[in-house]
């Protein structure tokens, strides 16, 4: 079978956390036997959908994971960001018939909580790679 070919595309914003997160979706794509074909680095998490997008768009990706730490400030702006990406992602995996995997953690969590979830992005990956299986075995 042909290695499953995924797109990482991550938010810059909280590097220190977004970095750590890349890092161990790449050593978890790796480690299940799947190429990262493309790291697409977005300014934010509301930016994220326009790159999954593009990557969607692209015959050599069969999945996209997404990664972001959406951090509670001092307003409710985090829950906009975190609804509006999420939705859109959604909307996206469904028009292009491709899983992309929801590793964004938040909204209203601490910069405790978000680095105590960086594993997560591990759960992103696996996500992806599953549900691509599962879709190319329909």
């Amino acid at each position: 079978m042909e290695k499953i070919k995924i797109g990482i595309v991550v938010s810059e914003f909280n590097y220190d956390i977004t970095m750590m997160m890349l890092q161990r979706a790449e050593e978890y794509s790796e480690f299940l036997d799947a190429n990262v074909s493309r790291v697409f680095k977005v300014p934010g998490t509301f930016d994220i959908p326009l790159a999954v997008k593009k990557l969607l768009k692209m015959d050599d990706i069969d999945g996209v994971v997404t990664l972001g730490a959406v951090i509670k400030g001092e307003t409710d702006h985090h829950r906009v960001i975190m609804d509006n990406a999420a939705r859109k992602i959604t909307d996206l995996s469904l028009e292009y018939e491709k899983p992309v995997a929801l590793g964004i953690s938040g909204s209203g969590e601490s910069r405790l909580q978000a680095e105590a979830r960086i594993e997560m992005a591990k759960d992103a990956v696996e996500s992806c790679i599953k549900m691509v299986k599962r879709l190319k075995s329909i």
